[in-house]
C-alpha cells in the first residue's frame, strides 16, 4: 500500500475539505435560520449551498481522475495536481460564497486541472495498453529519441 501513499493522502485531505464545505453550509443555515430540508433563503446562504453542491457534484470525477492518473501515469504528478485542484475548489467555494462572479477563477482553474488529469490518465492507460497487449513501449522509444 505504500506505493499509493500520496494518492491516499490527497484523497483524505480532499474528503476533509468536502466535510468542511458541508459544515460551512450548516453554519450558514443556522446564521440565516434556514431549516432543512429548505435549500433556499438568504442570497448568502443560496450561494454557499450551491458552492458546496457544485463541489460535491464534481468530487467523484476528481477522485476517479486522481487515482487513474496516479496508477497509470505518475503518482507524484497526480498528487500535485490533486492539491492544485483542492486549492482551486477552495477559491471557487469561498469566491462563490462572496459573489456569483467570485466563483469564476476557482472554477476555471479546477477545469484546467481536471483536463490535465484526464489527459495524463488517458495517456497512461494508452501506454499501459500498448505495453501489455502489443509489447510496444512508448517510453522506451521516447527516451531513445531524446
Amino acid at each position: 500500500m505504500g506505493d499509493f501513499t500520496l494518492l491516499a493522502a490527497v484523497s483524505l485531505l480532499s474528503a476533509f475539505q468536502q466535510s468542511h464545505f458541508a459544515w460551512l453550509v450548516g453554519r450558514s443555515r443556522m446564521k440565516h435560520k434556514i431549516m432543512p430540508p429548505a435549500v433556499t433563503g438568504a442570497p448568502e446562504f443560496d450561494r454557499t449551498f450551491r458552492a458546496q453542491q457544485n463541489c460535491a457534484e464534481f468530487y467523484p470525477i476528481f477522485m476517479t481522475l486522481l487515482w487513474i492518473t496516479g496508477w497509470f501515469f505518475n503518482q507524484e504528478v497526480a498528487a500535485v495536481l490533486g492539491l492544485l485542484y483542492m486549492f482551486a475548489r477552495y477559491k471557487y467555494f469561498h469566491g462563490y460564497a462572496q459573489s456569483v462572479k467570485g466563483r469564476l477563477t476557482g472554477f476555471y482553474l479546477s477545469l484546467i486541472v481536471l483536463t490535465c488529469l484526464v489527459t495524463l490518465g488517458a495517456a497512461g492507460i494508452v501506454n499501459s495498453f500498448l505495453d501489455e497487449y502489443l509489447n510496444f513501449r512508448i517510453m522506451k522509444k521516447l527516451r531513445k529519441m531524446f
